[in-house]
This record gives C-alpha cells, sequence and structure tokens, in this order.
C-alpha cells in the first residue's frame, strides 16, 4: 500500500485526538502528508441564523474564525511530534464535505474517530448511521475508523 495522503476529519472530540495520532504514525511510516479537515456543520448554522434572524452569510467569517481557532488548539492538544500538518475548514454535511474534499485531494486514506463529540447515539445510529459510516459508503479509498484509546 502506497499512502503520500491522509485526511483526518475532526469534531474536536477526543476521539478525533485518537484518530489523528493514529493518521500521525500512519504519516510517518509511509512519508505522507496529513490533511486535518474540520467542518462546519451547516444544517446547524443554517438553524442558529434562523434563530438569531440572521443570514449565514454574515455569521460565516466568525465561524471560519472560530473553527480555524478550534483547529490550532486541537493540534496543540494532540501533535506529539512536529510533523507538518496542513488544516483546512469548510462548511457543509460532514460526511458529505468530508467524501467531496476526500476526493478533490485524492488522498489515499481517510480517517476518523470511532464516534464524535456527540457520544455513541443508538437512535440515532439505527437510523441515521454514523458520519463514518457514511463516509465509508461514500467514498473509493480506505477509510479507518479509530476509536477512542485506539
Amino acid at each position: 500500500m502506497d499512502l503520500s495522503a491522509i485526511l483526518v476529519a475532526t469534531d474536536f472530540s477526543e476521539c478525533s485526538c485518537a484518530a489523528f495520532q493514529a493518521a500521525k504514525k500512519l504519516a510517518q511510516a509511509f512519508g505522507a502528508k496529513v490533511v486535518l479537515l474540520h467542518v462546519i456543520n451547516q444544517t446547524v448554522m443554517e438553524r442558529l441564523a434562523e434563530h438569531m434572524n440572521v443570514e449565514l452569510e454574515a455569521l460565516l467569517p466568525e465561524l471560519r474564525e472560530k473553527a480555524q481557532q478550534q483547529l490550532s488548539g486541537f493540534l496543540k492538544k494532540c501533535a506529539t511530534e512536529a510533523r507538518e500538518v496542513e488544516s483546512m475548514v469548510a462548511l457543509g454535511i460532514p460526511f458529505q464535505e468530508i467524501a467531496v474534499i476526500a476526493r478533490e485531494l485524492a488522498v489515499d486514506l481517510v480517517v476518523l474517530g470511532g464516534y464524535g463529540r456527540r457520544g455513541r447515539g443508538p437512535i440515532d445510529e439505527v437510523f441515521f448511521g454514523s458520519t463514518a459510516e457514511k463516509v465509508v459508503r461514500l467514498l473509493p479509498c480506505p477509510v479507518l475508523c479509530v476509536p477512542l484509546g485506539g
């Protein structure tokens, strides 16, 4: 297997940190670059904008800035060695954006936490599936799901 680019999607959870650690180890072993992605959930932001009675576009600059700050904090917390990591923020439905960006960047592997910030929601997963499961269905490249402590 040849790995030159690994995409790690994060929601800043502990499980995402474990996934990032695993991706960095793989990147080091294969000499691959790591791209860290956070997707701002568009559906949630649209509801927030509606509740606040403002246009979503008015909230976006501040949302992107906050997400970049969270990415920086996540990198400081989870980066154990000085391997260079590219980071990016996108807006959309998380599983769809992860798949689109993975294809656009032609990554060889996508690494995700086994479950995210919301935890393990059995009702959600039964009816809707996890973000990781949806990404697996959309991508032709391998997807590695890393559980907390994995």
